[in-house]
């Protein structure tokens, strides 16, 4: 099995595209679990005929999305900007056998034939010395083939029109350069959008007038957000790129992205990529729209980071933030977040001080006697040795019983004086973290501002 993906670098990597990418990858990596044992081949090409678009940049950000993805690719990247000779002469074959011809027929032309010959009716022209080149399509008879996804697709012959595969000056279209790249590399299986499924009885009349086999052909159905509609920016992030930067591993996105879709039982959905790769079955894959929805990437990437250990996790936010010496910090709040973009409004407050935030002062300290459990709850730590988890949780239940009151009352200021908001990693651990010195001094600080 021979399978590829295909970009055109205009941009960042989005979703569709990635999903797109890792089905290849996994249907060729899963090969190996077949009854032959050996893994099947992935290309990797670059579609990157648009010049203006088609930027060294761009193609970097479609190569670094696959990597940080962890989708390795066997052959390529290939870049299709560099085959237009072998574009020319598949174009020359095909215009010698007559089975494709010049044409300086206009949108215009080709409406006026409709008017005269039916609107249903494909455009048929006439061959001429010079202009872009058609491809002659036949008047009777259906192209029909049998997508991996949606079954048995049939288009009639007769409503198709002489469709045009290179422009006057000689550079093919997209479909065509798309089919010949594809027949040079031997692809056994196009596995790509529902947006290309138009292009394929294209791609077959041009391979019927080559006299070659088709390839196995699978539309995957796009992806729609939560509302229904195409998967856009107005749902969050839409790119690789945008989901990195929000604080998703690429396990998680691998595990979320394979699920769309793909016929999974509903009670199955933490997988690694090689057990995905030895699951996965293109059969199976869904032919209506599958919906993201970050929220259930979240969930999932939430159980992915309690499968890192506290070491790994480090490694990853220390690269995430820019920050090193996390990994107290990382203990004290690796079952508290989701993302690694969670970390830092968490824990922020034990490196860069108290964050400001009036309203928790005033809820929490400055009324319904917080002042009051905040200064017992000074004393009680001030006393707390060795100032460990174990003493300090003490030390202020404590104060709690003391006072008979609920240990939100003692807690929560200690947590706003040290952190400036209502939200931590334990208290407990967070006070410890912090060290004594400091812990009194912030609470020293937030008794005097409420003085």
């Amino acid at each position: 099995m021979r399978v590829r993906f295909a970009p055109s670098p205009t941009g960042t990597l989005h979703i569709g595209g990635a999903r797109t990418a890792l089905y290849n990858w996994l249907l060729a990596r899963g090969q190996a679990y077949g009854p032959d044992g050996e893994a099947g081949t992935l290309v990797l090409r670059i579609e990157d005929t648009d010049r203006e678009r088609s930027t060294p940049e761009n193609v970097e950000q479609i190569l670094d999305a696959l990597r940080w993805l962890r989708l390795d690719w066997d052959e390529g990247p290939v870049f299709q900007s560099e085959r237009a000779e072998r574009h020319r002469e598949v174009l020359g074959g095909l215009v010698e056998s007559g089975h494709a011809y010049h044409s300086n027929a206009t949108a215009d032309d080709v409406r006026a034939y409709k008017e005269r010959h039916g609107s249903e009716r494909g455009f048929r022209g006439e061959d001429e010395s010079s202009g872009a080149i058609r491809l002659r399509v036949p008047s009777e008879g259906e192209t029909i083939f049998d997508d991996v996804i949606r079954g048995q697709i049939r288009f009639a012959n007769s409503t198709m029109d002489d469709f045009v595969i290179a422009r006057a000056d000689g550079s093919v279209l997209y479909a065509f350069a798309n089919l010949v790249d594809d027949l040079d590399a031997e692809i056994t299986d196009v596995v790509r959008g529902e947006d290309h499924i138009s292009n394929t009885p294209k791609q077959l009349l041009i391979l019927e007038a080559l006299g070659i086999e088709p390839p196995r052909y699978a539309h995957l159905p796009l992806l729609h957000g939560p509302d229904g509609r195409k998967l856009s920016k107005r749902h969050g992030a839409a790119s690789v790129q945008e989901l990195r930067e929000a604080g998703y591993l690429p396990e998680a996105v691998d595990n979320y992205i394979a699920l769309l879709g793909a016929g999974f039982a509903a009670d199955e959905e933490f997988f690694a990529l090689d057990e995905l790769a030895r699951r996965f079955r293109l059969e199976r894959v869904s032919k209506n729209p599958a919906v993201f929805d970050e929220r259930k990437l979240r969930h999932l990437n939430g159980r992915w980071i309690r499968e890192l250990d506290t070491d790994e996790l480090t490694a990853r936010l220390e690269e995430f933030t820019g920050r090193a010496g996390l990994r107290d910090a990382v203990a004290i709040s690796e079952e508290k977040i989701q993302t690694l973009a969670e970390f830092w409004p968490l824990v922020g407050f034990l490196f860069d001080g108290p964050a400001d935030d009036p309203k928790a002062f005033a809820k929490v300290i400055a009324s319904d006697g917080g002042v009051e459990c905040l200064k017992a709850a000074r004393d009680a730590l001030a006393g707390a040795e060795p100032f460990t988890v174990e003493n300090v949780e003490a030390a202020l239940r404590e104060v709690v019983e003391a006072r008979g009151t609920k240990p939100v009352k003692v807690f929560q200021p200690v947590r706003v004086a040290i952190a400036g908001t209502t939200i931590s990693p334990g208290i407990f651990e967070s006070v410890v973290l912090l060290g004594k010195d400091e812990t009194l001094a912030r609470i020293d600080q937030a008794l005097e501002h409420a003085a």
